[in-house]
């Protein structure tokens, strides 16, 4: 679990509990759930990191609601985008091994994290990645919940695939944008597990 949970979590139980004294059960009831809810949002699950060679895994968990050819500053590629709901683990990791060469924090809009628009209009933490076999990019992007797009690397450090990188606050999207080496093997719908599942396989082993 996340240590925001705590911060998040524990001043909604302890003000439902407060209102058990004077016996306000209902309001109690509301605040008890809501704290343990928030709890359950911030949790942090392992996940098994596949070994196999030239994976690209997901970088987050969600479902894969679009799939598109797309350029990205002038170079052609494929872009995936993933959307997460309330009830979808937030931690996003790394979807492959390699250093960070920068993180560029975009401010935007709140549209709902589903809509195409979201992709360039959102608030968003572009990550751009130096891997063996070239430039892979990926964003965190605030949704209509969501107010707050965290990364946890900076400019130069070196991760490991399915390493965890940052969060999203509440419902979210992630975009990962993949160069035309890279095989797309997820299909559109199809439910994802950040750091487990693959999302594409780089043509020539890395």
């Amino acid at each position: 679990m996340v240590k925001e949970a705590y911060k998040f979590g524990l001043p909604p139980i302890l003000a439902g509990l407060l209102c058990l004294i004077p016996g306000w059960k209902w309001a109690a009831g509301v605040l008890i759930f809501l704290g343990l809810f928030v709890f359950y949002f911030f949790r942090d699950p392992d996940r098994k990191i596949p070994s196999e060679a030239g994976a690209v895994v997901s970088p987050a968990d969600g479902h894969v609601v679009e799939i598109v050819d797309e350029e990205l500053d002038g170079n052609s590629g494929k872009r995936v985008s993933i959307f997460l709901s309330i009830w979808d683990v937030h931690i996003q990791r790394a979807p492959v091994a390699g250093r960070i060469a920068s993180v560029v924090y975009r401010p935007g809009r709140f549209y709902a994290a589903f809509r195409k628009s979201a992709s360039t209009e959102n608030e968003q933490n572009v990550i751009y990645m130096n891997t063996p076999g070239g430039t892979l990019v990926f964003k965190q992007i605030a949704g209509a919940i969501a107010r707050r797009v965290l990364c946890w690397k900076r400019e130069g450090e070196e991760v490991t695939l399915g390493e965890r990188v940052g969060m999203i606050r509440f419902g979210s999207r992630v975009d990962v944008w993949l160069q035309p080496e890279v095989q797309v093997v997820v299909r559109r719908g199809q439910k994802v597990k950040g750091g487990e599942s693959i999302l594409g396989k780089w043509n020539s082993t890395i």
